[in-house]
């Protein structure tokens, strides 16, 4: 059986890193603020924002929370965001995705201040990333790093597939395996051959949205199996992009679902939110 990735004990680790430094930043009188703004009612979006709440507990962050009614007008909505941009309290922003319909989450994205912007959507930062001269990543594309790194996998000269082309994930997801010297295929929904591409893979990264698309034949044998997916199956149990129990012995190292990518995902939000602050305060 391949290896079981522990996303929990990868992210555990990084934020006691990131609780440290912020402690010995407060011994210098410097407080890290992460504010993190709600629109609607939006039960997922909840738990997201509970769990950001709860991280920054974890590590000695300041969190000002913004909740706002589903019926918050756009105007309403960036007048929030241009205040917390000349807040010295704030040195991260986060507009909680997805907004209510009416509003145009690209205008929201696109008003916060790129040096706050730590998720990495700003197409400043996103631009950035591009060129391999960023001061922020998005939080699950270098959440997928860290667990890949956790397995002494060196990447350089590896073939690595990545299935799903959003600007989210799997775009900046093959950019940040092509800095690090893969060599990077990434597959869609218009994709010929997807099982032969993926059979290819010395490391796979599934972020497609579809439950337990990935099975055993899409895999070469001791490939690295990365599961971004977060997916309901028939039963309404949760699962990803990978089916986990047929995939698991053919790979050698494999991340499931829960308790692998989603833990990296905010404590790389809360690495971005740290560089952020430092950043503000002139600390190198």
């Amino acid at each position: 059986m391949g290896q079981i990735i522990d996303g929990k004990a990868v992210s555990a680790k990084v934020k006691e890193e990131i609780r440290l430094e912020t402690e010995k930043l407060k011994e210098q009188g410097v407080e890290i603020g992460l504010a993190v703004v709600i629109v609607g009612d939006d039960h997922a979006s909840q738990v997201y924002v509970r769990n950001k709440e709860k991280a920054c507990e974890t590590v000695g962050f300041n969190s000002f929370k913004y909740a706002l009614h589903a019926e918050t007008t756009e105007e309403e909505l960036l007048d929030l965001v241009k205040k917390l941009n000349e807040d010295d309290r704030v040195d991260g922003i986060l507009v909680q995705l997805p907004l209510p319909k009416h509003l145009d989450d690209k205008v929201i994205i696109n008003n916060i201040r790129p040096d706050k912007d730590v998720d990495a959507f700003h197409p400043v930062n996103v631009g950035k990333i591009m060129i391999g001269d960023y001061s922020f990543l998005p939080c699950t594309p270098a959440g997928v790093m860290e667990l890949i790194k956790s397995t002494g996998t060196d990447i350089a000269g590896k073939e690595c597939v990545v299935v799903g082309r959003s600007n989210i994930v799997g775009k900046p997801q093959a950019m940040l395996l092509l800095h690090n010297n893969g060599t990077v295929t990434i597959c869609h929904s218009k994709t010929k051959n997807l099982k032969e591409v993926c059979s290819r893979a010395d490391i796979l990264v599934a972020a497609v949205g579809r439950p337990k698309m990935i099975t055993a034949d899409y895999i070469k044998e001791g490939a690295v199996v990365i599961d971004v997916g977060m997916d309901r199956d028939e039963n309404g149990k949760l699962c990803g992009d990978v089916d986990f129990e047929d995939c698991k012995d053919k790979a050698s190292f494999i991340t499931p679902v829960p308790g692998g990518v989603g833990p990296m995902t905010i404590a790389m939000l809360m690495r971005n939110t740290l560089t952020a602050g430092k950043a503000h305060h002139g600390i190198e």
